[in-house]
């Protein structure tokens, strides 16, 4: 079950943040055998000139099309499954019209306990959902 933010510069169509967010979503249902309806995605619109993302040294330059993400998900998958989710979140967003230049990915990993979905409890804890395999 992660949790998605995604970042962007105002300017686009409801129609292009919709495949944006489809495409992340599919791509995470792909990779990892979540279920469709388990999804979770805040969408953040920015001015221009608020959201900073250069290249860490890499050589290249973004535009004013960069989507950053940052999927919080429990721990527990390997170094190759998130580099296979990295690259189909990238290929999926190109198909969308997004330059890989202009994906930037944050993962953070925490545990069972760190998670509620209503009604104050940790339903992971206390098994009303079951734990998700890696």
């Amino acid at each position: 079950m992660p949790l998605v933010r995604i970042d962007l510069n105002e300017g686009r169509t409801n129609a292009e943040i919709q495949a944006i967010t489809d495409a992340i979503h599919e791509a995470i249902v792909a990779e990892y055998g979540i279920p469709p309806r388990d999804r979770f995605q805040i969408v953040t619109e920015h001015r221009a000139g608020q959201i900073i993302a250069q290249d860490a040294g890499l050589g290249f330059e973004r535009t004013g099309g960069v989507v950053m993400i940052q999927i919080f998900t429990q721990r527990g998958r390997s170094d190759e499954q998130k580099q296979a989710l990295y690259a189909r979140i990238a290929s999926s967003l190109e198909a969308v019209g997004v330059a890989g230049e202009d994906v930037f990915i944050g993962y953070v990993e925490n545990g069972a306990q760190d998670w509620s979905f209503g009604f104050g409890r940790a339903q992971y804890m206390t098994g009303e959902l079951g734990i998700p395999k890696a």
